[in-house]
């Protein structure tokens, strides 16, 4: 390692250290000069030509420090780069630094590293900026653990402003992935994101990353390091803008693919097929294009303006009204991996009164039902989406149970007939 630390380094890193988030780089002009230079002025010397590190060019000074966001155990970034970042009069900005020995396995998410630069070239590769030609005795690390800034912004901003955010930790909310994912589809590819903000984001994930087979969630909040990719040339002039997640845990709150089978729109077979309420020679099962239901207490339904199908149907459930016992629509199948999550569309008969149902589900093929999620009791003429997240795995089935709450006096019991359409089922992605 280069011998240049001068004595009251240790000071300096320590208190950058504490805070976390390596909040300020001292200023030389205010006395003593810095052995540390901040990050952001270091990418404000890149011009477009290569440029070799000295110390005249740094003020005297010669080590960059940052904390490390990047997990070489992940295999989404190249196997001997570090990316760290650090904070600096307000500004965190990040820089990527390619060793010349495939060490960076040594070091972990939140470390707090000091690099000595000198003789190291800022370039760009495949259009991210770097240091490169660093040694991995200019590495240094002071402390573990150090707590890891997530700056959260909008594809939008992120798209504005991504050389500001190249090479630091981001957290992007209720992002969509499109091509929306099917089932299974792995998350290793370039995959367009979209938030409702604008730009042209791509989630990548290399092929040969740790959790390439995991499965891509149809939405999700992602946390990753946004960098430049160009397939032909190292300038970042026309380079993809991406988001590189790090590992399995940068996806949070994630919504797997819908099931092929669904959503059950109910639409056939034709109404008759199921046109009394309590159809005993059949046990009240019957095929539907999922699968096989048991439809107890429900009829498949067709008065328009009165049953609330969607527009481009033609039918819907409707569930009987004054019961006294609870009437269910429910799967006699199980869907193999998982859920995530479950909608359904739902509203009141004609002019009937509202009531209450509940989603359960099973995973005993129907033998013992657990509730999951909120009673629903505003059903009304005009349909309205339920949305039930939830993190299941293994194979899962589900029903809709309708309370049996009496009989509607408008007072104390409302509890009329309700339509059901257009029930989803989103699988796992754990």
């Amino acid at each position: 390692m280069k011998n240049k630390y001068f004595t009251y380094i240790a000071s300096v890193v320590g208190a950058l250290t504490l805070s976390g988030c390596l909040e300020e780089i001292p200023n030389p002009a205010e006395g003593t000069l810095s052995p540390v230079v901040a990050i952001k002025y270091v990418r404000e010397l890149y011009n477009g030509d290569d440029i070799v590190l000295q110390k005249e060019m740094l003020m005297d000074a010669y080590l960059i420090s940052g904390i490390v966001i990047s997990d070489a155990a992940g295999k989404n970034v190249s196997g001997n780069t570090l990316v760290l970042q650090n904070m600096n009069k307000g500004n965190m900005r990040g820089l990527t630094i390619a060793l010349k020995e495939d060490v960076a396995n040594q070091y972990k998410i939140g470390d707090s590293i000091t690099v000595d630069v000198t003789g190291g070239t800022l370039t760009k590769v495949a259009g991210t900026l770097q240091i490169t030609g660093i040694d991995a005795g200019d590495v240094r690390k002071v402390a573990p653990g150090a707590k890891v800034m997530v700056q959260p912004v909008t594809l939008g901003n992120l798209f504005t402003n991504f050389a500001n955010y190249e090479s630091t930790l981001v957290q992007v909310t209720s992002a969509s992935v499109t091509p929306a994912a099917t089932a299974g589809t792995p998350l290793a590819g370039e995959k367009t994101l979209d938030d409702g903000t604008g730009g042209n984001i791509q989630l990548a994930v290399s092929p040969t990353a740790a959790f390439a087979s995991e499965k891509t969630p149809l939405t999700a909040n992602f946390i990753g390091i946004p960098t430049y990719f160009n397939t032909d040339r190292n300038s970042s002039i026309g380079a993809a803008m991406q988001l590189r997640i790090r590992n399995e845990v940068d996806i949070t709150d994630p919504v797997g693919a819908k099931y092929a089978a669904f959503p059950e729109t109910f639409e056939s077979p034709v109404a008759t097929a199921k046109g009394n309420y309590n159809m005993t020679e059949i046990d009240n099962n019957i095929d539907l294009a999922s699968g096989n239901w048991k439809l107890y207490q429900s009829i498949l339904a067709s008065t328009f303006g009165s049953d609330r199908f969607n527009p481009s149907g033609l039918q819907s459930i409707r569930v009987q009204q004054n019961l006294s016992e609870n009437a269910y629509i429910q799967m006699n199948f199980d869907v193999p991996n998982g859920a995530s999550m479950v909608t359904v569309s739902y509203g009141s008969y004609g002019s009937d009164a509202s009531s209450t149902f509940r989603l359960e589900y099973s995973q005993d093929g129907g033998v013992t039902w657990t509730q999951i999620g909120p009673d629903i009791s505003n059903a009304a003429s005009v349909p309205k989406l339920a949305t039930f997240p939830m993190n299941i795995q293994g194979p899962v089935r589900f029903r809709i149970n309708k309370l049996g709450l009496g009989t509607t006096d408008n007072k104390d019991i409302l509890n009329g007939r309700l339509s059901i359409d257009d029930f989803t089922i989103y699988e796992s992605v754990e």
